[in-house]
């Protein structure tokens, strides 16, 4: 018997997160897709610039993401590819979760899809929107870090 290999295959991330965001805290959730969805994942045919959580009725939903019809499926064609996606995450998880955003401020979004162990996974993040001063003194920040390391690779 041979074990599989714990790889992560990263399908899409959203860069613009940690730009948008300061982030808290992140979790990791599985997806209930349809099979035509997990093929068009592993081609890397995802989009999350918009996507968000939303937590209705003790349950967790992904809204606005894009997975683009896989086009050698039958029923591709009847699947709405920004359709509301559940989340698998564990109820105490979920009322954490729920408690934080109800908060002001808090939101939830996705980070990036990818496969662990074979299966699709959505790393999501508990975030608080970042005004334009806070993004300035980001990005002042990482060009003086950048300074530095240009500095220390001279030497």
């Amino acid at each position: 018997m041979s074990k599989k290999k714990e790889g992560i295959k990263i399908v899409c991330q959203n860069r613009k997160a940690r730009h948008e965001y300061l982030i808290e805290d992140t979790y990791e959730a599985g997806m209930a897709l349809l099979g035509p969805e997990v093929k068009s994942l592993r081609e890397g045919r995802a989009n999350l610039t918009d996507g968000y959580v939303d937590i209705r009725n003790g349950e967790a939903w992904l809204h606005n993401v894009h997975i683009s019809h896989y086009p050698h499926a039958m029923n591709a064609g009847h699947i709405d590819p920004t359709r509301t996606r559940k989340l698998l995450l564990k109820k105490r998880e979920i009322k954490r979760l729920q408690g934080k955003v109800q908060e002001r401020g808090y939101t939830l979004i996705p980070l990036r899809i990818y496969f662990k162990n074979g299966k699709a996974k959505v790393e999501i993040a508990l975030a608080k929107g970042k005004k334009l001063y806070d993004k300035r003194e980001t990005m002042r920040r990482m060009t003086m870090e950048r300074e530095l390391q240009k500095r220390y690779k001279i030497r």
